[in-house]
């Protein structure tokens, strides 16, 4: 049975389009790929997740990455709040699970830097029954740890969860630690079948 909805938040819950974000502060294909190759597809983006280093350490290794453009780095880095939106359906979703007498929940590889920058973008928080962001727990998704680590703070029976992640590693990361999880697609796609999937389980 399940008695827990789990989201991830990040493309889920809020819509976090890079690509359209450093378009519009640059405007420019070429400095538009430099900056997006030292900063969100920079495997030390997860280091900014994880929360093990500070703000501006982070920002330092994406400008080494980004060699030739760190002014233009730092520009996107620290205006990064401008980036993410949150979901119409995302508080109306929460309700209605909650409404169904289910606890709600998040898991999110979420930087503090991105939470001070853009804390209005995470207002559905206040609907639910609470939550784990990696740069807390200094642990990221797919690592089971994590996962356990929501069901350690909360007292979850992993069994009775169900999560919802649109990262196919971090599916199966929660599988791992036992949930019952579903990959995210679209709110149309997924609304369904997760409804369907609380009623079955």
């Amino acid at each position: 049975m399940i008695k827990n909805v789990i989201f991830d938040i990040g493309m889920v819950l809020i819509t976090f389009d890079w690509d359209k974000y450093v378009h519009k502060l640059f405007n420019d294909e070429v400095t538009e790929k430099a900056v997006t190759d030292a900063t969100w597809r920079n495997p030390d983006w997860n280091e900014l997740d994880k929360g093990v280093l500070s703000t501006e350490e982070v920002c330092r290794l994406f400008e080494k990455a980004g060699k030739g453009y760190e002014e233009q780095v730092r520009l996107a880095f620290y205006r990064m709040g401008e980036c993410p939106r949150q979901q119409p359906y995302a508080i109306p979703w929460v309700k209605e699970l909650k409404a169904q007498g289910l606890n709600v929940y998040y898991l999110s590889n979420y930087s503090y830097h991105l939470m001070d920058l853009c804390p209005e973008a995470l207002s559905f928080r206040e609907y639910m029954d609470g939550g784990v962001f990696s740069c807390e727990e200094k642990l990221t998704k797919p690592d089971v740890k994590i996962y356990e680590k929501l069901c350690e703070k909360y007292g979850l029976i992993p069994s009775e969860c169900l999560f919802t992640d649109d990262l196919a590693a971090n599916i199966e990361g929660a599988k791992k630690a036992g949930f019952n999880a579903v990959q995210f697609e679209s709110y149309e796609k997924n609304y369904v079948e997760i409804t369907e999937m609380i009623k079955t389980l």
